[in-house]
């Protein structure tokens, strides 16, 4: 039961871990702008959160409580979904070798700023109607 009660707030903690490793990407990807052949680096999260939710590939595993549901598949789910950190190695704009474009990575870090706001204060929304449930 208690599973269920925190299993919104568990899921916006993986997107809150998320963009916290985005974060510390995208401020190594600033610190290094000036370093020659250095390659920027991304976090791959969003995408793979709506492939494991996506219904047509057997996202979540759906709850069957009365013999009457239709069942679900589970083929992949939100706890198994990591952060993935890539490296772009393809790509050169610079004649050093460096490829980190400090005006997109500004733009990424207040993107990433926002979103990760918003995340924390709609984790503390889930934990005021938690609290709200509990004191009546």
């Amino acid at each position: 039961m208690l599973d269920n009660l925190f299993s919104s707030v568990n899921t916006l903690q993986k997107g809150l871990n998320a963009s916290w490793l985005r974060n510390e990407v995208i401020s190594n990807n600033i610190a290094n702008v000036d370093t020659p052949g250095f390659k920027a680096s991304q976090v791959r999260f969003e995408d793979l959160m709506a492939e494991a939710t996506d219904s047509g590939t057997g996202g979540l595993e759906m709850a069957v409580t009365d013999e009457n549901h239709i069942s679900g598949v589970n083929a992949s789910s939100i706890e198994n979904v990591e952060p993935e950190v890539i490296t772009d190695t393809t790509t050169t704009t610079r004649l050093d070798g460096n490829n980190v474009s400090i005006d997109n990575e500004m733009v990424e870090l207040a993107k990433n700023s926002i979103n990760y706001y918003a995340t924390v204060s709609k984790i503390n929304s889930e934990f005021r109607k938690i609290n709200s449930a509990i004191n009546g």
